[in-house]
């Protein structure tokens, strides 16, 4: 049997017209686009309205498409929705393991309220003498002071500590009837007894006299300290109440470290005069010279 001969487009006289169609379909695109182009070039407002009414035409069949799309998420919305079940089961046995942990510590808090009463323990704290303003202080020497206008008609004595909002400024040195020197902690003749936030570490903050503090170990040798370690002072020596900010560690630093004072004294207008944290020790008793 031979071969059928391979039948070409003119041999179909539907296929014939479909290729015309194409043609005439291509040629009306091509000068269509034409047209566009020479109309927005040589008449701007012509072809905005014009795509403002093809736009009109072709808004609705866009949100139809819109309205589409968000149908075919439904399934994903379903499949996370029946999943939530296994994540409120999660969260419920995470509720239940900090339930546990919040019951513990509240024991713990107490225990130690019954243990500080059986020991008779007070906390104390300082009642501010008196709220005063810092007229200056010295930043071009060496010796860092700084002057409070508040003095002995105020109840302002030596020895006791200033603070403000962000932490120790210093503790009074030398008192006037309305004014007070304050010795910096930044001085090299100050020395607080501090700690470290974190875990208690003690440690000594003494000035340096160049606006940084010398933060060295109390306890061990080699005591590594890390970049913003944060020390409040102790309570040790009974002059400044614990818990008051004093420096941050700028670097990482073995056995002793620089600080740099929370509290910048020429940056406040006003400071908080405290109480010493332990009031001082009675003087002895005058001998008796009849004895």
């Amino acid at each position: 049997m031979a071969p059928p001969i391979a039948r070409r487009t003119g041999f179909s006289r539907r296929a014939q017209y479909g290729v015309f169609i194409g043609y005439v379909a291509a040629a009306i695109g091509f000068l269509l686009g034409i047209v566009l182009v020479v109309l927005s070039f040589f008449n701007p407002p012509a072809f905005a309205a014009l795509r403002s009414g093809v736009a009109e035409l072709t808004t609705p069949i866009s949100s139809g498409l819109h309205g589409l799309r968000r149908a075919a998420t439904v399934p994903g919305g379903l499949t996370d929705y029946f999943g939530g079940a296994d994540k409120i089961r999660a969260l419920r046995q995470q509720l239940e393991a900090e339930r546990a942990i919040v019951q513990r510590a509240r024991m713990i808090n107490r225990e130690n309220a019954r243990l500080r009463a059986l020991l008779r323990v007070r906390d104390v704290d300082p009642a501010p003498v008196v709220t005063a303003r810092l007229v200056n202080s010295s930043g071009s020497s060496t010796r860092r002071f700084a002057t409070l206008n508040a003095g002995r008609f105020q109840g302002v004595e030596p020895g006791q500590p200033v603070r403000g909002p962000e932490g120790l400024i210093g503790r009074v040195l030398e008192t006037g009837l309305n004014a007070a020197r304050v010795l910096l902690v930044t001085d090299p003749e100050s020395i607080v007894p501090v700690r470290r936030t974190r875990d208690g570490f003690p440690a000594i903050a003494a000035g340096r006299g160049d606006g940084f503090l010398d933060i060295r170990s109390a306890a061990s040798v080699n005591a590594p300290f890390q970049a913003g370690d944060v020390f409040v002072t102790s309570g040790t020596g009974g002059i400044y109440p614990p818990n008051i900010p004093v420096a941050r560690v700028d670097a990482q630093a073995r056995d002793s470290a620089v600080g740099r004072p929370l509290a910048d004294p020429d940056a406040l207008d006003f400071a908080v005069v405290q109480k010493a944290f332990l009031p001082p020790l009675p003087p002895p008793p005058a001998p008796d010279p009849g004895k």
